[in-house]
């Protein structure tokens, strides 16, 4: 099968397909995501806590990030491979590029940051030198002291209308992709619909073009798993069918459920 692109995700959101992505920090899940047809692998910070047993994404350095996304690429994935930006990496245009270089050397076809419109010219500028950006917005968990704890955003009028700016915000200066964390499906499917590029949403409804989660979360690995996560592998006899039944879940509208999100 064909490398997926970026092109091909506009192309899916324009006529009203759904695509799935997935958090991967190795070889081996790399290799069975990108062979179960799910379209983008996630290298994210959710390491610290997956893998690192860190209550927290904030320990995660740029080495780290380095190193997983090095590990993933190796098996040359068909999947769109994103690697996050690790927290206080990329907080002026100079740092953000230096770690964004070494991201993309090592094997990253997109880098995500986290963060509304302070971000905005740190990423016309990673764009402008031809680094595709995939923005985050909502629960951004590098900022969850600022948030009070992981909790829902935009669930105010005032703050619905922040995250709704922000975004058009992200989609001017240049991203390619936005992801949306734990906000009322109601405002996820106002901003999948006036935005042009795709939304990939994680506890934010039915409604955004794609949908991701963490690995160890859909796999029933993780000990207290986010109410918006699902264990596919529990009616599953095998990871590569766990993974396979997440991907058509989300094609075909089974996943996620009003269970699986927030209003």
């Amino acid at each position: 099968m064909a490398k997926v692109t970026i092109n091909d995700l506009i192309k899916l959101k324009a006529k009203g397909e759904k695509f799935a992505c997935l958090t991967a920090y190795d070889a081996t899940f790399s290799r069975l995501i990108s062979q179960s047809g799910i379209e983008v692998i996630l290298v994210g910070d959710s390491l610290g806590n997956v893998i690192q047993g860190h209550k927290t994404t904030l320990q995660v350095t740029t080495k780290d990030m380095a190193y997983h996304t090095a590990c993933v690429a190796k098996t040359d994935p068909r999947s769109l491979v994103i690697t996050d930006l690790p927290f206080m990496s990329y907080q002026t245009s100079d740092e953000a590029l230096k770690t964004a270089a070494k991201m993309m050397r090592k094997g990253a076809e997109m880098i995500k940051v986290e963060g509304g419109h302070w971000l905005n010219s740190i990423i016309l500028d990673l764009v402008e030198r031809g680094i595709p950006v995939c923005g985050h917005l909502g629960l951004t968990p590098q900022s969850f002291h600022m948030l009070g704890g992981y909790k829902v955003q935009g669930r105010s009028e005032a703050d619905a209308k922040a995250i709704l700016s922000d975004a058009l915000g992200i989609q001017e200066a240049g991203a390619s992709l936005l992801v949306l964390e734990c906000v009322p499906r109601q405002l996820a499917s106002e901003i999948s619909a006036k935005l042009k590029i795709p939304v990939i949403g994680i506890g934010a409804g039915p409604n955004t073009d794609g949908q991701v989660l963490v690995l160890h979360d859909m796999l029933g690995l993780s000990p207290n798993p986010p109410g918006f996560s699902k264990n596919f592998l529990k009616d599953a006899n095998f990871v590569s069918d766990a993974l396979k039944c997440f991907l058509n879940s989300v094609k075909n509208g089974d996943f996620p459920k009003e269970a699986n999100w927030y209003d």
